[in-house]
């Protein structure tokens, strides 16, 4: 592996993250004073300024942002306004459950995606590839909050098998993680299906095909492997989406992640809070794109870094 490849995109990464830190800082500003935004209504001038001073709002522009970079990467973005508790400690109390229902969504898309395309693509044309693309379609049609809400009416009320909202036991995850996979497994099933289609019609696996290999070699060792660097990227990018789906899961199911600790940020005006699960979903994509750009040379060592 190519160290200056490596040093090239953490670079890179760090640059994105240096962009979305700006992009949060004054974003936030478009609206005037932010300081002006969350205090209390009858708040004094005293008040005002205290609070001003508590958050760093005081002085320039690029002093405050300055100041805002340097806190967060010390780990420190604060006190919430909301909830007078140390920012970080708030976010790491709801990481941990987002991460969970995030990675079972993707489990499932990869065990059930990956599978699906293979069989659409083998049998193209056939019933099983109009059904799987027709189900692929539907399943990147439908929105998410109403796939959550139809399955609460479903499962909760009619049958009343699952809870409807909460945390507990498996039975709590199975509506959530159904829901906030269904749209990424729809395009990684379509991924897949496109990539293995096209992979299948090159002279290789013709050849190959004429030597008297099996199908089943032929679609895994060969046909599969060559067709997963465009499927690694879509599922590393979907694991990114799943953690901003969250914040519509995690709000229609009352589940305590971070998703739903953003909805009740913006709804309490908690500046120091917005920006701090800002930084934080953009930590995740970087890193997960890093790992991804790391993966194509296992995938395939042929290739070649500048």
């Amino acid at each position: 592996m190519s160290v200056r490849y490596v040093l090239h995109r953490l670079v890179r990464c760090v640059l994105v993250l240096l962009g979305v830190s700006l992009l949060a800082f004054f974003v936030s500003r478009l609206k005037g004073d932010p300081v002006l935004l969350m205090v209390q209504p009858g708040a004094t001038a005293a008040d005002i300024e205290a609070m001003r001073r508590s958050l760093g709002l005081t002085g320039p522009l690029w002093l405050q942002f300055a100041h805002f970079v340097g806190g967060a990467v010390q780990g420190n973005f604060g006190v919430s306004i909301w909830q007078r508790q140390n920012v970080m400690t708030l976010l790491l109390e709801r990481v941990p459950f987002t991460l969970r229902l995030a990675s079972l969504a993707i489990l499932v898309v990869i065990v059930l995606g990956i599978p699906a395309g293979i069989v659409a693509a083998r049998s193209r044309g056939g019933f099983w590839d109009q059904t799987i693309v027709a189900g692929a379609v539907a399943g990147q049609a439908l929105p998410t909050f109403w796939v959550g809400l139809m399955l609460i009416y479903v499962f909760a009320v009619d049958f009343r098998v699952l809870p409807s909202f909460g945390v507990g036991d498996w039975r709590h995850l199975v509506m959530p993680v159904a829901t906030l996979s269904l749209f990424s497994l729809a395009r990684v099933t379509r991924m897949v299906r496109s990539s293995m289609l096209e992979v299948l019609q090159q002279d290789y696996i013709r050849t190959a095909h004429a030597k008297g290999l099996t199908d089943r070699t032929l679609l895994f060792r060969h046909a599969l492997r060559n067709a997963l660097l465009p499927i690694v990227t879509l599922i590393g990018l979907e694991y990114g989406v799943t953690l901003g789906g969250s914040v519509i899961t995690e709000t229609i199911f009352a589940l305590p992640g971070v998703g739903n600790l953003a909805v009740e940020a913006i709804f309490n005006r908690d500046f120091p809070l917005i920006q701090a699960v800002v930084v934080f979903v953009a930590c995740v994509f970087v890193v997960i794109n890093f790992v991804v750009d790391l993966a194509y040379l296992v995938i395939d060592p042929r290739i070649q870094y500048a």
